[in-house]
């Protein structure tokens, strides 16, 4: 009779708590938006802008703290294993789908430790060669590659890196021979790229562009699928010699995996009401950022999408850290 009573008691305490639980209006504390890079990038800046309008709208502080380290794994690890309460989301960009392949031993998993928020846009990635390289396209960047093989190198910011993978599918869809060198950064790699030391390299458009405007390097072509809007006299990779090429970096908002459908709704729509504040659309703007907010159900398939195709090029290209 004891035992029966304490099971009945115990069952009242818990349904008594999931009670008060859902009375508690969302959010109740500060939100925590780990962003898995050192402070002052591109990323950083972009997630601390749409948080201060997260604030703002949902009137509970939304903070950007950053843990880089690993590739983005420390970071990531960290928000795959929070409590799935809202309260604490990972800002995350086209390396979490490279990760898996990368790592021989990954602490979480890509897909099942989160659930999408939405995506939130992308940034171009500019094609540029030293301005004595003997190329004015892709297709002619390749043409030469084609007739000097082996003797053609490209710069990235790093082994595994958004900027090597995007050669990576240069070199494999071109089916050319050139040598790629890591740097650490993008920096150093374009150091040694105005120096001509190496021959081309696939930076973002906003980092590369006053390299370009001051005719240290040369522009052949933007890696969107599309023109820029912000760079409409630049063609695409894809059209200037190596169609159906695409290598942008996109970003996106998870969340613990668990986390209440209706916390990721409303995360959801506070994101894409941050995203369209003209303050905020403006200063993307400046960063060449195309805005692409989508819903939860629209970023997972991307993921999912994007792990099959980078995994095949990094299986291909036998990419190793």
């Amino acid at each position: 009779m004891r035992y029966l009573m304490c099971l009945i008691f115990a069952g009242f305490t818990f349904l008594s708590i999931n009670a008060v639980n859902a009375q508690i209006p969302y959010p109740s504390a500060p939100i925590k938006v780990i962003v898995p890079t050192t402070p002052g990038g591109a990323s950083d800046i972009m997630m601390r802008q749409l948080a201060q309008k997260m604030s703002e709208s949902m009137k509970s502080p939304v903070m950007v703290e950053n843990r880089p380290g690993a590739g983005n794994v420390i970071g990531s690890d960290y928000v795959a294993k929070a409590a799935p309460d809202g309260y604490t989301l990972l800002l995350t960009y086209t390396d979490h789908v490279f990760n898996p392949y990368l790592h021989a031993n990954m602490p979480y998993d890509t897909v099942k430790d989160f659930v999408p928020i939405s995506l939130i846009g992308s940034v171009p990635l500019l094609l540029v060669t030293n301005p004595t390289v003997n190329a004015n396209s892709a297709g002619e960047l390749i043409n030469l590659a084609k007739l000097n093989p082996g003797k053609l190198n490209f710069a990235s910011a790093g082994s595994g890196s958004s900027l090597h993978l995007a050669g990576e599918l240069f070199k494999l869809m071109a089916k050319i021979d050139v040598e790629h060198i890591p740097y650490k950064g993008t920096t150093p790699g374009f150091v040694d790229l105005i120096g001509g030391q190496v021959q081309f390299m696939f930076p973002t458009s906003v980092s590369a562009w006053n390299h370009v405007k001051n005719g240290k390097l040369r522009a052949l072509g933007i890696t969107s699928s599309q023109r820029s809007p912000y760079l409409p006299n630049i063609p695409t990779v894809s059209e200037s010699g190596l169609p159906g090429y695409e290598a942008s970096i996109w970003y996106g908002l998870l969340a613990p995996a668990g986390t209440p459908p209706a916390v990721v709704a409303r995360l959801n729509a506070e994101l894409h009401k941050a995203m369209a504040h003209p303050d905020v659309k403006q200063k993307l703007a400046e960063q060449n950022f195309s805005i692409t907010p989508s819903t939860s159900e629209e970023f997972g398939r991307k993921i999912n999408s994007e792990l099959d195709r980078w995994g095949k090029l990094i299986k291909e290209a036998n990419v190793k850290l």
